[in-house]
């Protein structure tokens, strides 16, 4: 997430733009909000307070939906037309105060725009690699959902949701969420994985519907990831009516002295514990099924991790802890270990998120505008089926999206500022194609998937809150060219000696030749087409 020195370390960086006609680059790497009152929700109500207006990925006439030009998205950026250099200064000044917020746009908001994007699960070429609690007890796998012998009821919901068969995690996951006596987990797993379906399928088969009190409990960081793990209860349970829902999010205020007769509850951590601890709605000693999502980004937030904690220390000694992260730095894992005892583990071997089908370039600039003309060169020699161009800032990418529309480009603009549907409206246009080039800052940069993109242009280069290379976001970045077995390319744009050895540096974390392209020379540009 940006900071304050993320966007100083950033500013730093245009500011020392200056001519850089004799660098080059090295021939060879070196060695080296307001709540629903939804008490009483049921997991099979249709138009349930989960269905919120507003997170749908196709929201009608949304300010996202940029109709062939950015330049007037709802006046969320500004077009810079000066191009002088007092002008460029100013620039710096002021986004020191306006600092570009698109990655303090937290992980919560990510992980939502991936579950809105995502209809359908993702091709996942990660190799799933397990250590079980007990080395030497068998590893079960499944191939099909009638393998694990649900109740019919919920196998129809599961076909119902167009699972047609296990995802590579589920094969692995389900049957330890699923074993008598229950097993503890710690999963790895990215959006789109059917992870949500997994351990919703799990809470749903361990509930007794005879039994009117709270069950399993599952905490998510947000309000709005809730609404969407309630959702999935909803369609996964749309036939098992007897199993009731219940959000613990505040607003949903409920009668001192009730007792909830729900048996399912989702909610955020300060009201879950609230309603564990402060006002007994909850009997935490019956709960069988606790569930904690997106690890990652609850710790990144403060408070939630020691929330977590209390709540599970409530819990019964026999109750099944079930913890997921799509990440798992060492802070995760510390935290992961600390709820889930004795667990068995699923992680994602690092995807090979190879370079190998993507030619990488690099073009040398002196300013902003020797930019967009070089950007103007390629798009006039090779035909682009859809790019995405990545900017440091809001600033940057208003104003670029902005002249681009002026040559005539269909361009989309997408920026922390916009709410999490506008994006996914933005998103979605882009992937139907009513839009040929996305410009955007580093929020679109990771599991956006569209088969269109055959070019990636990093307009300024990723670095950290230290000014240091970001090469696992240059790997996200150029990773959006070059899916789905097709070539790709990825253009840098190096306007300063501190862009050139941040690109320097790139090569040689990535040991990938990077050549330069003049894009003065049609021809020239021309052959990196082929």
């Amino acid at each position: 997430m940006a900071t304050d020195s993320w966007a100083l370390a950033v500013d730093e960086q245009e500011a020392a733009a200056e001519s850089i006609g004799s660098l080059q680059i090295k021939d060879k790497p070196e060695e080296n909000g307001t709540a629903a009152h939804v008490a009483g929700t049921t997991a099979h109500v249709a138009g349930t307070a989960a269905h919120v207006a507003g997170t749908a990925a196709h929201v009608a006439g949304t300010a996202a939906h940029v109709a062939g030009t950015a330049a007037h998205v709802a006046g969320t950026v500004a077009h810079v037309t000066d191009s002088s250099s007092a002008a460029a200064k100013s620039e710096v000044v002021t986004e020191n105060k306006a600092t570009d917020e698109d990655d303090k746009d937290d992980k919560a908001a990510q992980s939502l725009l991936n579950k809105l994007i995502r209809s359908n699960l993702v091709s996942n070429t990660n190799q799933v690699e397990v250590l079980q609690k007990d080395p030497n007890s068998p590893l079960y796998s499944v191939k099909s959902f009638e393998e694990l012998r649900l109740k019919p009821q919920l196998l129809q919901g599961v076909y119902g949701m167009g699972f047609n068969r296990p995802s590579k995690i589920q094969e692995t996951a389900l049957p330890m969420m699923l074993a008598e006596p229950p097993q503890n987990l710690i999963a790895q797993s990215q959006s789109g994985t059917g992870k949500t379906a997994a351990f919703v399928l799990a809470m749903l088969s361990h509930v007794d519907p005879n039994r009117r009190y709270p069950q399993c409990l599952c905490v998510s960081p947000t309000y709005e990831l809730a609404l969407q793990t309630g959702k999935v209860i909803e369609q996964m349970g749309k036939h098992y009516p007897e199993v009731k829902l219940v959000y613990a999010i505040r607003g949903n205020k409920l009668q001192r002295g009730m007792k909830l007769q729900e048996q399912i509850v989702i909610g955020t951590p300060g009201t879950m514990l609230d309603w564990c601890g402060k006002f007994k709605f909850i009997d935490p000693k019956e709960i069988m099924v606790f569930v904690l999502d997106e690890a990652d980004v609850m710790i990144a937030t403060q408070g939630h991790q020691d929330q977590s904690i209390r709540i599970q220390r409530m819990l019964p000694k026999n109750c099944q802890m079930l913890l997921f992260s799509a990440t798992f730095e060492e802070t995760v894992w510390n935290f992961a270990q600390r709820i889930v005892p004795e667990p068995n583990i699923i992680k994602l071997k690092r995807e090979e998120e190879t370079l190998d089908t993507i030619k990488q370039y690099y073009v040398l600039c002196n300013c902003r505008e020797e930019k967009f003309h070089s950007l103007c060169n390629i798009y006039g020699a090779i035909t682009i089926a859809q790019a995405m161009i990545f900017c440091h800032t809001r600033k940057t990418a208003g104003w670029l999206a902005g002249e681009l529309s002026r040559e005539g480009h269909q361009v989309a603009l997408l920026s922390g500022e916009m709410q999490v549907d506008q994006r996914a409206a933005v998103i979605d246009r882009f992937r139907e194609g009513k839009e040929k080039v996305l410009v955007t800052t580093n929020v679109c940069a990771r599991g956006i998937d569209v088969e269109q993109v055959s070019v990636v242009i990093n307009f300024d280069l990723p670095v950290d809150k230290d000014g240091n290379p970001d090469n696992e976001t240059y790997l996200h970045r150029i990773g959006r060219t070059g899916r789905f077995g097709k070539r790709g390319l990825a253009i840098n744009m190096v306007d300063s000696k501190m862009s050139m050895n941040i690109l320097n540096r790139i090569q040689e974390h990535f040991s990938k030749k990077i050549e330069q392209l003049n894009t003065d020379d049609l021809d020239e540009i021309e052959k990196i087409a082929g």
